[in-house]
């Protein structure tokens, strides 16, 4: 496998922990625009077949599939992550970075992501149940597929 970065900008997914309905949404938008969808992870991954989609397998161990991303994303590509960290070092290497959400992590909200995600860390290493994020839904696919078509608009 090839992992130079192409001269077009590409999508990048952790995919670990990535909802099936957003693998769907990316797959489709990849053969419609013809853009390249890499889903890293450290299992195997079922994907479709087509010269847009393909799968990057890591080896197992903490943070294995995110360094890989953070070090393949380049300036103008798209990451998927719900990983703040990661979506901060692919920011700062000039990526856009998006959770499955559709919230988009930016260089004016990154700090402020982090620092909540670290305090809510310190209060679960506490004891403090903080509860989780409410179930994915219709709603975030269709946030999420909006902020794609921008993302993707914007290429074109």
């Amino acid at each position: 496998m090839n992992d130079t970065a192409p001269a077009t900008p590409q999508i990048w997914v952790d995919a670990d922990a990535c909802p099936g309905p957003i693998r769907d949404i990316l797959f489709r938008a990849a053969e419609r625009t013809r853009v390249q969808v890499t889903l890293v992870a450290n299992q195997w991954l079922r994907t479709p077949t087509s010269r847009y989609i393909r799968a990057l397998q890591v080896q197992g161990g903490y943070d294995v599939a995110d360094d890989a991303i953070a070090e393949r994303a380049r300036p103008g590509d798209l990451v998927i992550t719900q990983d703040i960290p990661l979506a901060a070092r692919v920011v700062a290497k000039g990526a856009d970075a998006v959770n499955p959400r559709g919230e988009r992590y930016t260089a004016d909200n990154i700090a402020e992501r982090l620092s909540m995600r670290n305090f809510m860390d310190e209060l679960r290493g506490a004891g403090v149940q903080t509860g989780g994020p409410a179930p994915f839904g219709a709603r975030d696919r269709q946030v999420f597929a909006s902020q794609l078509d921008r993302w993707l608009a914007a290429r074109r």
